[in-house]
């Protein structure tokens, strides 16, 4: 009986593990009335059967709950914003493996479904509906802290491609909350207390002198870390810039460009063994400098 009781819990942890949570109950504000479904391709990895590989439509934001074991937890979360050109989401290989590594390190990771703003007959937009999708993701996180045993000061932000430039937009517009709302999430702070940009894009055309950011820099900006390659050269452009703007303002900030890699390796292995294949160590030393993690 005990040995039953003890593998009926496990079960039902397992199947908690992942559990989606919508952003807004009823739909995000403005387009509660959509009832379109979504698209997704389901993923052939054995450990994520039931799960999706990718999206390419998006209408219902969500965050997905991963919870690292309570042995291992230190109190620090991650929310995780895939890439895909605003296209679509790359899920697997940008938001559940590395959810995992997080989670492996004692860090719970929440990753994003935020909407697709340049999928075919999309009508949202970056600057307004991708954005609320960020703020709303911290705020959520950060409203739930104590539920999930989470320090609210400790709750970063990390993205990967277009899911950098969500990162960047989260990272550079951001309030304190709302008090007097009646929404306990919209009373909570959307500012991220770090970022991690991974070989980011951001903002349309950066590699042009008249280019500006979606939304300018901040002082109070979070610390941020930024992987990228040169051989990537459509968003090193773009990171370097992020960069030298987060200087300007005086906002602790650490960069690593590599010779090559490419764009998209994420944490899979490159063709031929290549020093990015580092960055998540250097992030993990970076967590630990600035006091982030233990």
């Amino acid at each position: 009986m005990k040995l039953t009781l003890i593998l009926w819990t496990a079960a039902a942890l397992a199947a908690e593990r992942g559990e989606e949570i919508r952003l807004w109950a009823q739909g995000a504000p403005g387009w509660e009335s959509v009832t379109a479904a979504e698209v997704s391709k389901p993923s052939t990895t054995a450990a994520y059967q039931g799960r999706a590989a990718n999206y390419t439509v998006t209408h219902y934001p969500s965050l997905f709950v991963f919870l690292p074991p309570a042995e291992k937890a230190t109190g620090v979360a991650v929310v995780v914003a895939p890439g895909g050109g605003h296209r679509q989401l790359v899920i697997e290989k940008e938001g559940w493996e590395f959810a995992d590594w997080l989670n492996e390190r004692g860090i719970a990771a929440f990753v994003l479904k935020y909407r697709l703003a340049k999928a075919e007959g999309a009508k949202y937009t970056l600057a307004a509906d991708v954005y609320a999708d960020a703020a709303r993701a911290v705020r959520l996180v950060r409203s739930r802290a104590g539920e999930w045993k989470l320090n609210p000061s400790r709750i970063g932000f990390a993205g990967f491609s277009a899911g950098g430039e969500v990162a960047g937009m989260i990272g550079t517009k951001f309030d304190a909350g709302n008090a007097t709302a009646s929404d306990a999430i919209e009373r909570a702070s959307s500012r991220p207390d770090f970022n991690i940009l991974i070989y980011p894009w951001y903002r349309p055309g950066a590699n042009k002198p008249e280019a500006t950011p979606l939304f300018p820099v901040p002082q109070d900006a979070p610390p941020t870390f930024m992987v990228c390659t040169d051989d990537d050269r459509s968003h090193v452009e773009p990171t370097v810039k992020f960069y030298l703007e987060l200087e300007q303002q005086k906002v602790p900030a650490e960069m690593h460009i590599y010779t090559y890699g490419g764009h998209g390796f994420a944490l899979r292995p490159t063709k031929k063994p290549a020093p990015v294949m580092k960055w998540p160590q250097q992030l993990m030393d970076w967590m630990k400098e600035r006091e982030l993690l233990p």
